[in-house]
């Protein structure tokens, strides 16, 4: 090989060397920069993948690239492996922008889908009925599963709750649950948040709880039901305990004979919600009439059926079972509407027909 020749060879080696280093460089560079460097970069439409449990690194990068999220999947397999990420990737459907980058795109993985919950506020007052509409329209459980449950003679038992259904015990409160969560779930727990409240209110009325039992053998049930009965006869925080003294005073006095409650809430009830419909309470079309007030087979008509309904009528909050477990010492015996969204007590059956003219009546005379 002649001087030209050999200079000539040397210049290709050097060249080939430069163009492999530079080859080696421009890749080096491409790679360093690929996890910060978005594939797309338009954000029109969210992209949604769902990466099931157990994927593989490699299964997951080619998931990404069937979405056209990243460009290179085998470059996404080893930036996961390497970066300690590849097995701790989470199950879940992702929502991904397109313009997201590829270390963005595995942040999110890792990080994982935070768990979709939905609220639903469940007001004082409301039966167990009602809250299954609030229920499903909130996405929580469906309607007719959650009736069932509250009905479920071995669920009522789990929970050591006697009657036929969970009535009472479905605590009133703001609550977050996912979405189709099962109905026996949800009850269950309502049901532990009415128990704890319960328990912390029983904890600050010792005296009151042991009264009730040594006067009226009142526990838990009969509590919690008068406690359902004073909720639906006012929401004037105030005069709760007043009227849970006047109840008692009916369900007590040897002067008040026969001891009815008489409370309008309980014949509704026993028309619209309980299991068996009376002939007076099929006819029911939402205003009480003589039919319903003289309806013996209502069996929760406290107009003529004395002591306590069967069961609880709505679901009571915190305040009404505490205006049961302390209630108003007081001499009165009967109440009637303002119609303002208060009552006027009386001590006499006199006294009480005269409210009765005044506020329900419109009589305005002596």
């Amino acid at each position: 090989m002649g001087r030209t020749e050999e200079r000539m060879a040397r210049k290709i080696v050097v060249v080939s060397l430069l163009l492999l280093g530079a080859t080696a460089g421009a890749a080096g560079w491409m790679a360093w920069r690929y996890p910060h460097q978005p594939h797309r970069l338009d954000d029109e439409q969210p992209i949604r993948i769902t990466i099931a449990r157990g994927m593989s690194a490699g299964a997951i990068a080619r998931a990404l690239r069937e979405r056209d999220l990243i460009d290179r999947p085998s470059w996404f397999r080893i930036y996961a492996t390497e970066r300690g990420f590849a097995q701790r990737v989470q199950a879940g459907q992702y929502t991904f922008r397109p313009s997201m980058a590829p270390a963005e795109i595995l942040a999110a993985l890792v990080k994982g889908v935070p768990d979709e919950v939905v609220w639903v506020t469940l007001p004082e007052g409301k039966s167990f009925v009602e809250m299954a509409v609030l229920l499903d329209e909130a996405g929580v459980c469906a309607k007719p599963e959650f009736l069932s449950a509250a009905r479920d003679p071995v669920l009522l038992g789990q929970l050591g709750i006697v009657g036929d259904s969970v009535e009472g015990y479905l605590f009133p409160a703001r609550y977050d649950f996912r979405p189709h969560t099962s109905a026996p779930k949800v009850i269950a727990r309502l049901v532990k948040e009415l128990r704890q409240n319960y328990a912390d209110l029983a904890t600050q009325h010792r005296a009151g709880l042991a009264q009730l039992h040594k006067n009226h053998h009142f526990d838990e049930r009969e509590i919690v039901l008068m406690a359902s009965l004073v909720e639906k006869e006012t929401a004037e925080v105030s005069e709760r305990p007043r009227i849970a003294g006047l109840f008692l005073n009916r369900l007590r006095l040897p002067t008040f004979v026969p001891h009815l409650l008489q409370t309008d809430p309980t014949i509704v009830y026993g028309c619209t919600v309980a299991p068996v419909k009376s002939a007076a309470c099929r006819e029911f079309s939402g205003r009480i009439r003589r039919a319903q007030l003289d309806d013996r087979e209502n069996s929760y008509n406290t107009y003529t059926h004395e002591g306590l309904p069967p069961g609880p009528i709505c679901n009571p909050g915190a305040a009404a079972l505490e205006a049961v477990m302390a209630p108003e010492t007081t001499p009165y015996l009967y109440f009637v509407s303002k119609n303002d969204g208060t009552h006027y007590f009386s001590k006499t059956r006199a006294e009480h027909e005269a409210a009765v003219d005044r506020y329900q009546r419109g009589h305005t005379g002596p």
